[in-house]
């Protein structure tokens, strides 16, 4: 085993070290121009979906109804990716209600799928009972086959998870 290896790492040794990044063109043509790189991830326009179907195929795509709270007068950023420095994709304002479908990992933000507001008869029709009750599924109220990127017909991103308070489940 010995006698084997020894020759193998002599081989090893004497072969170019040079960077195999150096070696590969630019682009799918060579001799291409590079694509500008912006100088951070940060400054590259970065989206990350929410992800609907987490629980499994026997739940609800998205599990749990939240209520907007300590919005302010301004409301709160619904945001392209888990992130502060992401991009702003709307606003939501306090006491606004989302389907609450997944958490970033360190559980700061929330992926949610936003409740369109019900038009305004319904709101003097709605009793106290159904306060709480979602007017519009945005087709995550039924379960999804596998876990997925939402595609529905709502508004959806990221917010922070101490603006959202768990109203039902």
């Amino acid at each position: 085993m010995r006698a084997i290896l020894i020759p193998i790492l002599l081989l090893a040794a004497c072969s170019s070290s040079s960077d195999v990044l150096e070696e590969l063109p630019n682009s799918s043509l060579a001799g291409a121009p590079r694509a500008d790189v912006p100088e951070s991830r940060m400054d590259a326009p970065v989206a990350r979906p929410v992800t609907i179907g987490e629980d499994g195929a026997r739940f609800a795509a998205c599990g749990t109804v939240g209520r907007v709270t300590r919005a302010g007068g301004g409301g709160i950023a619904l945001r392209a990716a888990p992130f502060d420095e992401s991009v702003e994709t709307g606003r939501l304002a306090e006491g606004d209600r989302t389907f609450v479908c997944t958490r970033s990992l360190d559980q700061k933000w929330l992926g949610v799928v936003v409740i369109p507001a019900p038009p305004a008869a319904d709101k003097a029709n709605k009793d106290v009972a159904g306060a709480d009750a979602p007017a519009t599924d945005c087709g995550v109220s039924g379960p999804a086959d596998r876990k997925q990127a939402y595609s529905g017909p709502c508004a959806s991103g990221w917010v922070s998870s101490a603006a959202i308070r768990l109203v039902s489940n």
